[in-house]
């Protein structure tokens, strides 16, 4: 499968990309499962969509929240979905020295968003040549990510995934994203992480997975290039950000919904 998003560096694309997939990877039959289906939406609707789960969940409330299977498994996991489905896959990656081994495995490298003022970190997952898709931290100023952005290198990704506000509440700041595209890099909207409510639940983070089609929507109309999803097959079961992501059939549902609207906003230039 041709896969043009991966080549994408600073020109508006006319079409959303999407990265989709679980908060963590759960199980490898989970990950085949909804990945089958991002395949096949990916052909129907002619759009990229990257593969996203993490192997490893570093950054969780408690020490006892469900991490992920680790690098070998995990890792596995993910490279069997890239030769079976054909679609890019992204991970993320807490520490410098698991750049190189992530990157023999994945297209996409990700710095979460705690983390995306860490320069070795940032270095690192440049020096693999592989695209870095950095989070905007919920402390940072939109402004301030240039910075990030200079250390991850010119294959540099930017997610925004909303603001600080308080005690478990997060905001999305819609006045700071003519900001975050004037870097020229591809910029993107986490839909689901932005309506999490980060430690809001007894030892976990909670949300309201209700918000998170309403805000992408508005981050569509802002001009962003790609949309970002948790999904899982029952949210409601999911081991980690459940409250805050949504269902394979909502997402499936909705996709229509926003290629429509980005096909709108391109002809109303």
């Amino acid at each position: 499968m041709n896969n043009p998003v991966l080549k994408y560096k600073n020109e508006s694309p006319e079409k959303l990309f999407f990265i989709a997939g679980p908060c963590v990877i759960e199980s490898q039959e989970l990950c085949l499962s909804v990945a089958s289906k991002l395949a096949e939406l990916s052909v129907k609707h002619s759009i990229d969509i990257i593969f996203k789960a993490s192997y490893d969940k570093a950054n969780r409330t408690s020490k006892s929240s469900f991490r992920g299977p680790g690098p070998e498994e995990g890792l596995r996991v993910l490279s069997d979905i890239k030769t079976r489905y054909g679609l890019p896959t992204l991970t993320d990656i807490h520490e410098s020295n698991q750049a190189k081994e992530a990157a023999d495995a994945v297209d996409v490298l990700q710095i979460p968003a705690f983390l995306c003022r860490q320069t070795d970190l940032l270095a690192a997952a440049a020096a693999t040549g592989k695209i870095v898709n950095v989070k905007k931290g919920q402390f940072m100023a939109p402004s301030d990510m240039k910075h990030s952005l200079d250390k991850a290198g010119y294959n540099a990704w930017l997610t925004e995934r909303g603001t600080f506000f308080g005690y478990n509440r997060l905001v999305v700041d819609f006045a700071g994203f003519p900001v975050l595209k004037s870097f020229g890099r591809p910029f993107i909207f986490d839909a689901t992480h932005s309506v999490q409510a980060p430690g809001g639940g007894d030892g976990c983070s909670s949300g309201n997975r209700n918000l998170a089609v309403p805000l992408a929507k508005a981050a569509v109309s802002m001009g962003v290039d790609g949309l970002f999803f948790e999904i899982h097959p029952d949210p409601d079961k999911a081991l980690c950000d459940g409250p805050n992501c949504i269902s394979v059939t909502d997402f499936e549902k909705y996709l229509t919904m926003f290629i429509n609207l980005k096909a709108f906003l391109n002809s109303s230039r």
